[in-house]
C-alpha cells in the first residue's frame, strides 16, 4: 500500500513550509525532512538556521541538494513520512549544476535532463510507502523574468509544480500563512 503525495505550494515567505511541517506533523510516526537548500551564503544559512530550528529534534534531517528521487526511495521504506523543501530549490540546483558539468550557460535544450530528474521524483513519491508531502514555490502569480536564466527557471518550476500536483492526491495554495484546498482526492 502506498501513501499519499500532498503537494503545497504558495509564494515566496507565504507561510507554505510552516503549513507543510505542521501537515507532516499532524500524520505522526517517523518523519524524514528531505532540505534540498544549500548553505552558499549568509542569508541562505540563516534561513536554514530558522527552518532547522523549527522542525522537532526527532524528525530526521537529510541534505540532498540533487537527488531527491533517489532520497525518497530509501527513506520512503522505513519512515511514515517524508517531507521534502522545496521543489524550487532543486530546480535552481538542477540547472547550475548542469551548467557546471556542461562548462557552459544554461540552455533550453537542457531542460530535458531537469524534466526527466522531477518525472523521477514524482514516481518515488506515488510508489513510496511513506506519505510524501513537497513544497515548492508558486513562480506563475509574478513577472516573467527579464532575462533568459530566470525564464527557463520559472518554465522549469512551472513544469515542476504542474507535474507533481497533477500526480499529488492533495494540492494545497498557501497564501498570507492560509491554505486554500486546490486538490484533495480523499
Amino acid at each position: 500500500m502506498r501513501g499519499k503525495l500532498i503537494f503545497v505550494t504558495g509564494g515566496i515567505r507565504s507561510g507554505k513550509s510552516e503549513f507543510a511541517e505542521r501537515l507532516t506533523a499532524g500524520m505522526g510516526g517517523r518523519i524524514t525532512y528531505i532540505a534540498t537548500a544549500q548553505a552558499l551564503d549568509d542569508e541562505m544559512r540563516h534561513r536554514i538556521r530558522l527552518h532547522r530550528e523549527r522542525r522537532p529534534d526527532t524528525w530526521k534531517t537529510v541534505e540532498e541538494p540533487y537527488r531527491v528521487a533517489q532520497a525518497i526511495r530509501e527513506h520512503g521504506r522505513d519512515s511514515q513520512v517524508v517531507m521534502i523543501d522545496c521543489l524550487t530549490i532543486l530546480v535552481s540546483n538542477l540547472m547550475f549544476r548542469i551548467e557546471e558539468i556542461k562548462g557552459q550557460e544554461f540552455k533550453k535544450e537542457f531542460q530535458g535532463e531537469i524534466v526527466e530528474e522531477i518525472t523521477s521524483l514524482a514516481r518515488a513519491a506515488l510508489e513510496a510507502q511513506a506519505h510524501v508531502v513537497i513544497v515548492s514555490n508558486e513562480v506563475g502569480m509574478t513577472l516573467v523574468s527579464d532575462n533568459f536564466l530566470g525564464r527557463q527557471y520559472q518554465e522549469l518550476v512551472g513544469i515542476a509544480n504542474q507535474t507533481v500536483a497533477r500526480l499529488a492526491d492533495e494540492a494545497y495554495l498557501v497564501a498570507a500563512g492560509y491554505p486554500v484546498i486546490l486538490k484533495n482526492q480523499a
